[in-house]
């Protein structure tokens, strides 16, 4: 099986979730890690299953204010011209059977904040016509800058060994 994980971060949050899901892909699979801005510069990938995510920007997916925002609260670059959100809409629709996976990180508290840069990356890979290999994923952190939660970086690992176990029991009986 082959995969790409392609993600967007700003504080490097959701650049270590990437990382640990690309962890529990890669005991099964070959597995390609990118950032959002160097997956514009590749071709389409011919994957078995593409796993995409982002931070939680203001209740979704971020977008170029956000981005540049989120560029002044921290000394590490920021890419702030493509986002997730820019990416997958300029991206162009996948052949029936194309499979992926959308993760994002979000602020644990407060716990009642709305808003989900899975959902949003999970909706724009649908309309790609892509068939989602799991429900949209969050992965938390504690503040806007982090760190990560207790338990966030096992938990997306895990995560990823069932993504990589249904996509292989899904090969297996396609063939």
């Amino acid at each position: 099986m082959r995969a790409r994980v392609v993600y967007e971060s700003m504080f490097g949050n959701t650049a270590a979730i990437a990382e640990a899901i690309a962890d529990g892909l890669r005991e099964h699979s070959e597995v390609e890690v990118l950032t959002v801005a160097a997956a514009a510069e590749k071709p389409e990938p011919t994957v078995d299953l593409l796993v995409v995510g982002g931070p939680t920007h203001a209740f979704g997916l971020s977008r170029a204010r956000t981005r540049r925002d989120a560029a002044t609260q921290t000394d590490a670059p920021v890419a702030t011209d493509t986002g997730i959100r820019e990416w997958l809409d300029a991206a162009l629709p996948v052949p029936g059977g194309s499979r992926a996976a959308a993760f994002g990180t979000k602020a644990a508290k407060p716990s009642w904040l709305p808003g989900s840069a899975a959902r949003g990356a999970g909706r724009r890979l649908r309309r790609l016509n892509y068939e989602l290999a799991d429900d949209p994923m969050d992965f938390y952190v504690e503040g806007t800058a982090g760190p990560l939660a207790s338990g966030e970086l096992p938990r997306a690992r895990a995560w990823a060994e069932h993504l990589a176990h249904t996509e292989l029991d899904r090969i297996a009986h396609r063939v």
